[in-house]
């Protein structure tokens, strides 16, 4: 009987085992590392700062030496990279260009590649199922590094791209204890979007989760990324769906430029912008790019949420600041085509007025603004809707930086077609005062116009604004009452 006993718990002991590889086995240390790890496919490169596309030593989970042998930094941070789903099988052209970005601004730290290429380069849906083992493969290395070597996990950032994101958030779920960071970048979309928290990226797979979304078209699901916030922060450049300088046009340009050596980039560009973006991040530590909550990006258009009041402003990528809410933190900022990325954030409100009743759709206009450091000439933007004794807000931004606002110059411009009706009924508005709040700096500047009110006619010369003498106070009238109580609701969103 006691035999029978016996024989009976060590099946259950063996089949335990069997179902959670990292469970403490009985026996010698060398015993447990051949039981535990011996399972793990995925490889970790540490990279180094004189080679960072090349894997010339390898971190082995279980084998104290190799630690020692790579010149692992016990008191440093630790970076993972995790790539994506891919075509040739091979490394992409970004992996080198993060691992140098990182140890630029981190020279002591451990950058670390997963390495994950064969079950990467299968078909999309199969690769994506692999990415419950690739993370099971991360956590495991990283248990046994906070076990056996007492590192601690507050040091470790993981950075996953598109299927490498979701990875990132498996490993997270399972480590013993939560890591510092995960950072997603473009996570995927397909078989993800409405996949349970457990088998994608989510805000609880580490202390911290902040995302980048850059590539989010079509309907959900057949997007090539996530659509749906799966951070404590998640932010969407340009509104997520399409990168500026990612156009066809500019791909060719760029072959032709540099030849095919970044061709799978191109191919690729706003589903991997969301790479450049965090390098941008790290290489450009005086010039972070500033992001704000809203609640829509149609909001964000219309100029509704460049405010900072609690929290509701940060940075985008590797000093963004670390808000955790109960709920997720959708945000949204404007980027230039290449790096660095940083564009300044203008709200501007006008009131129309006008002696007749005029309402017309999609006007394009031009805005100049002038300021203490620099000036920016003809910024094109069109209005969805222009209408007499209403006030209108939207959303400009600039590539270099102004300063101190000073005057601005405001055109109507004609339609590229020909109409009769602009022909026979000359348009013009009375404007006598812009209203311009600066993104980046808080700053509020009233601009009037030298004769007390000017004339803007459709296809007319610009009409100029200086700033007023006294800043007048915001009488919250008509219009300008219905605005102000819109950009405090997207605010508050």
């Amino acid at each position: 009987m006691e035999r029978g006993r016996e024989m009976g718990r060590k099946a259950l002991l063996a089949a335990l085992c069997l179902c959670l590889p990292w469970a403490t086995a009985v026996g010698d240390e060398h015993a447990e590392a051949e039981t535990n790890f011996e399972g793990i496919e995925s490889k970790f490169s540490l990279r180094t700062p004189a080679e960072p596309d090349e894997d010339v030593c390898y971190l082995v989970p279980g084998q104290m030496d190799s630690l020692a042998q790579c010149n692992f930094n016990h008191t440093s941070k630790t970076f993972v990279v995790i790539h994506g789903w891919t075509v040739t099988g091979m490394y992409e052209s970004w992996v080198p260009k993060l691992v140098d970005a990182l140890y630029k601004r981190e020279p002591d730290s451990n950058v670390i590649v997963v390495d994950w290429l064969v079950r990467a380069q299968q078909h999309y849906p199969v690769s994506a199922a692999y990415t419950k083992l690739v993370g099971k493969d991360v956590a495991m290395f990283i248990d046994w590094m906070e076990e056996k070597v007492n590192y601690p996990l507050n040091n470790v950032h993981l950075l996953g791209y598109s299927l490498g994101a979701h990875a990132a958030g498996i490993a997270g779920s399972l480590t013993k204890k939560k890591v510092n960071r995960i950072t997603g970048l473009d996570p995927a979309g397909p078989t993800f979007e409405y996949a349970d928290a457990l088998t994608r990226l989510s805000p609880d797979d580490a202390d911290f989760v902040d995302v980048l979304h850059t590539y989010t078209r079509g309907s959900p699901d057949r997007s090539i990324g996530i659509q749906k916030p799966v951070g404590h922060i998640d932010i969407y450049p340009n509104g997520g769906g399409f990168q500026p300088g990612c156009n066809l046009g500019e791909a060719l340009r760029l072959i032709a430029e540099k030849g095919l050596a970044d061709v799978d980039q191109l191919v690729k560009c706003s589903h991997e912008r969301s790479i450049h973006l965090f390098i941008d991040s790290l290489l450009y530590e005086e010039k972070p790019s500033m992001a704000y909550r809203c609640n829509t990006k149609e909001a964000f258009e219309k100029g509704l949420c460049l405010s900072c009041r609690k929290n509701r402003c940060n940075n985008l990528g590797y000093k963004v600041n670390r808000v955790r809410t109960k709920r997720n933190t959708k945000m949204y900022l404007k980027t230039r085509a290449q790096m660095p990325y940083k564009v300044f954030h203008y709200q501007v409100k006008i009131h129309f007025f006008g002696k007749t009743n005029m309402t017309k759709t999609n006007q394009p206009f031009l805005i100049s603004l002038y300021g203490t450091l620099d000036e920016s000439e003809n910024i094109a933007f069109t209005l969805p809707e222009v209408s007499s004794n209403k006030t209108f807000s939207f959303l400009i931004y600039t590539e270099v930086d102004i300063g101190d606002l000073l005057m601005l110059k405001l055109q109507w411009e004609k339609d590229s077609f020909f109409s009769w009706s602009d022909w026979w009924t000359p348009f013009t508005f009375s404007i006598q005062r812009v209203r311009v709040k600066s993104g980046e700096t808080q700053k509020k500047v009233v601009f009037c116009s030298r004769d007390g009110t000017s004339r803007l006619g459709k296809g007319e010369e610009a009409a100029i604004f200086v700033k007023c003498l006294e800043q007048p106070v915001n009488r919250k009238r008509g219009g300008a009452k219905k605005a102000s109580k819109e950009n405090s609701a997207h605010e508050s969103a």
